[in-house]
């Protein structure tokens, strides 16, 4: 452990200075600490197991921040684009691997591991960048779980030895049963979450610490029952998060399990480092770079063309296509386990070792550097674009002038679009949550569905003649471009931004915000006004609770 976080945390620093993204750092630890040989990698307890704990804690925290009724809205979107990659890309890989002399058995293997992207580095970096709210982030997240259950459904084909020859019943059972066990586990974890955890977690919540042990005791005990039924660790730990994303404990929960996630899954990202050999045989690099430039650059075009079909902007199919720009560690397990039935041989093995970790590296620079490619390439980009909309818009019925442009529609944006549309204000919404943006559409609010990274989307708002813009997204990135693009049009009106932290309040200022919010600094100063004018007045206090208990009941803002 000395030995390892050591070398992380100093290869760490280095990254972070050149602002790269950290897991880079932790996979050359992996792969110096292989070369090196300076200890028996294969006997580490600490890389036997911790990774996998990694792993549950990274989807376990994904899943509480996922709303699955935005996911619904694009179920449609996603099983077809996850499902026409998988084919298009495991035919192509196999293609490929043929014709670098690989028999037909190891290269539909090979074929299939090209096919799947990483739940755990596209998470990682998401959640990093902050973006795991966005339309693209959670289209990405949607894609990579599908193809989870996918590869999770051609482990368990491959272990049956199912092939076209022998389609008997005895060999379709197993599939058979994996259908009713997929449903048997998703009806599980809904009718735990609606009927047993919120008991639970009510009588645990006034005790921190047990509140936090409960949390882990629900996750791991979901997980291995996941695991008992078949399904990989991912399946389990999402569905896990999931149950819990409505409690109002989520919070507290994801403070607590924050730290120990980076922790492990550095542990996570070392362990896959050491995995790669370099070998010998030289014949077989020219297949691991076609293989790395095919997952890296050919996958996000084709993810562009399926998703540009449904109607998605540019700058959304751009920015989710580059998400899926690696291959899985799920590929490696696949590759593994033919290995292991004698299938796959050790070269096949260790171009997809290679790959993974090659594609893991690329991609992370190019997502880092998302917005730089996305505005080199953009016109490039807008080949793929359709001009229809997955959701319906309702724009403004005429040109739009002195307006107030919203940005996020939910809680507080819901509530000051309510206020200005009963005040008459012209204003206009910008939303990128499906299920927000139909009930905006519900109230005859004008909306418009997108997101404020995206450049294009800002030329729909009419920005020229606006009166103000107010952002009460949590978005840095977003704010950022928002901000940057308002400059850049030389548009000067007030705008109002939010920001988590002071030091994003800083930056947001220099960029020219005219007012940042930050949450806990504004109840600070509400406070602070509270008691300045009422700390003698008991009369005040008296009846507060009343009136607070009537605007918490009413679940809206108090204006005036």
């Amino acid at each position: 452990m000395a030995v390892i976080l050591t070398f992380s945390s100093a290869l760490g620093l280095v990254v972070y200075k050149l602002k790269l993204p950290l897991l880079i750092a932790y996979l050359i630890t992996g792969l110096l600490l292989s070369a090196a040989a300076t200890f028996d990698i294969s006997k580490s307890l600490a890389l036997s197991f911790l990774p996998d704990i990694g792993i549950a804690f990274v989807l376990f925290l994904v899943g509480m921040e996922l709303d699955l009724r935005e996911l619904r809205s694009f179920g449609k979107q996603i099983l077809t684009a996850g499902i026409l990659q998988v084919i298009i890309t495991g035919t192509l890989g196999t293609y490929i691997a043929q014709s670098f002399g690989f028999n037909t058995r190891e290269a539909i293997y090979m074929g299939v591991g090209l096919s799947f992207s990483s739940t755990l580095v596209v998470v990682k970096l998401l959640l990093d960048r902050k973006d795991l709210t966005s339309l693209y982030g959670k289209l990405s997240v949607g894609v990579l779980l599908l193809e989870d259950l996918i590869a999770v459904v051609i482990l368990l084909g491959f272990s049956s030895s199912l092939s076209i020859s022998s389609l008997g019943i005895a060999n379709l059972l197993p599939l058979s049963l994996f259908a009713v066990k997929v449903i048997a586990l998703f009806s599980l974890a809904v009718f735990i979450n609606r009927f047993i955890l919120s008991a639970v977690f009510k009588a645990v919540s006034d005790s921190g610490e047990l509140l936090f042990l409960t949390a882990l005791a629900w996750c791991f005990g979901f997980i291995t029952l996941s695991v008992l039924m078949g399904f990989s660790i991912m399946i389990g730990a999402f569905l896990a998060g999931v149950a819990l994303a409505s409690s109002p404990y989520h919070f507290q929960i994801q403070g607590k399990i924050k730290p120990m996630r980076d922790f492990f899954t550095a542990l996570f990202f070392v362990y896959l480092g050491t995995k790669v050999s370099f070998p010998s045989n030289l014949s077989i690099y020219p297949l691991i770079l076609i293989f790395s430039f095919y997952a890296v650059v050919a996958k996000p075009v084709i993810f562009l063309l399926l998703f540009g079909i449904f109607g998605f902007r540019k700058h959304t199919m751009f920015r989710t296509a580059i998400n899926l720009s690696q291959v899985s560690e799920f590929s490696m397990i696949i590759l593994l386990m033919g290995f292991k039935m004698g299938i796959v041989s050790q070269s096949a093995l260790t171009v997809i070792a290679l790959s993974s970790v090659t594609s893991f590296i690329a991609s992370s620079l190019m997502i880092s550097r998302s917005e730089k490619i996305y505005k080199f390439i953009s016109s490039g980009v807008g080949f793929f674009e359709r001009k229809r909309s997955p959701v319906l818009e309702k724009e403004p019925d005429a040109r739009l002038e002195d307006h107030v442009v919203i940005v996020g529609a939910h809680r507080v944006g819901g509530e000051i679009a309510r206020f200005l549309r009963k005040e008459r204000s012209p204003l206009v919404v910008l939303d990128f949550n499906p299920h927000q943006v139909e009930t905006l559409l519900k109230q005859e609010i004008p909306v418009i569905y997108g997101d404020m990274s995206d450049p294009d989307v800002l030329d729909v708002l009419n920005l020229d003649e606006a009166r103000m813009i107010i952002s009460t997204a949590p978005d840095l990135e977003g704010n950022k471009t928002l901000l940057e693009d308002l400059k850049l049009r030389k548009i000067n009106i007030p705008v109002i931004v939010r920001a988590e932290t002071v030091k994003d309040a800083k930056a947001l200022y220099k960029r020219g915000a005219d007012l940042v919010i930050i949450p806990e600094v504004m109840a600070g100063d509400m406070l602070l006004d509270t008691l300045k004018d009422h700390l003698n007045e008991k009369s005040y206090f008296k009846d507060r609770p009343r009136i607070e208990l009537e605007k918490l009941s009413r679940k809206t803002l108090a204006w005036g």
